[in-house]
C-alpha cells in the first residue's frame, strides 16, 4: 500500500500511520502476536517458586528433633544488690514480718525501688518505728501478686480488713504524708 486509504496521501515502506491524518495503515505484511500464555506461564512459575520456598521454611522449622529448647522469660523478680554490713534480711531488730501466705491489708508508709538496695528501706522502718507506729516492716513486693514487682514496701500494721487498716490511716500519715492502704496477697 502506497497511499493513505483514508486522506489518500503517500505513504513510505513500512509506515505504519499516516503523518497527515494520523491513521493507522495495515499492509498486511505485518504479523500479529498472539497473546495467550505468556502470563499463565509467569504466574505458574511464580506459585512454583513459592511452593517450593514454603516447603524448605516449614523443613527447617518444623522438625523437632529434641535438641535445644528455646525458653522465653518474662518478667521476674527483681534481686536486691548484696548489703555490704552482712545485715540478713531478716535480721533487723524490731522490724515486722508478714505472715508467710496470708493475705491482708497493711499501710504502705513507703515504696523504695530495690535497685537502690535494702538499706534505704530499713532506714525509712527505723523512722516509722521511731514514731510509734505499730508493727513496722518490709516487704519485697517482687513476692506479692498485688503488689508491683521490683520495689520494696516499708509497712505498719496487719490487718484482716480495709477498714481496719483506713482506721489507722490517720496515725501513719502522721509520719508519712503519702502513706496508703494496701491488700497483700501472695
Amino acid at each position: 500500500m502506497t497511499i493513505c486509504p483514508r486522506c489518500q496521501e503517500p505513504l513510505g515502506s513500512g509506515q505504519e500511520y499516516c503523518l497527515a491524518c494520523g491513521a493507522r495503515v495495515d499492509d498486511g505484511t505485518r504479523r500479529t502476536t498472539t497473546r495467550g500464555s505468556g502470563w499463565a506461564l509467569r504466574t505458574l512459575a511464580a506459585a512454583l517458586v513459592a511452593l517450593v520456598g514454603a516447603a524448605a521454611a516449614i523443613a527447617a522449622t518444623g522438625s523437632d528433633s529434641g535438641g535445644n529448647r528455646l525458653v522465653t522469660a518474662i518478667g521476674g523478680f527483681a534481686t536486691a544488690p548484696e548489703t555490704t554490713t552482712g545485715e540478713s534480711p531478716g535480721a533487723s531488730a524490731g522490724i515486722a514480718e508478714w505472715p508467710t501466705g496470708e493475705d491482708g491489708w497493711t499501710i504502705a508508709i513507703a515504696s523504695l525501688p530495690q535497685t537502690g538496695g535494702r538499706k534505704p528501706a530499713l532506714a525509712r522502718a527505723r523512722a516509722a518505728r521511731a514514731k510509734k507506729l505499730p508493727q513496722v516492716g518490709i516487704l519485697d513486693s517482687s513476692r506479692y501478686a498485688s503488689l508491683h514487682p521490683g520495689y520494696w514496701i516499708v509497712f505498719s500494721g496487719i490487718y484482716a480488713s480495709e477498714a481496719e487498716a483506713t482506721s489507722a490511716l490517720d496515725a501513719a500519715r502522721g509520719a508519712s504524708r503519702t502513706a496508703t492502704v494496701r491488700r497483700v496477697i501472695p
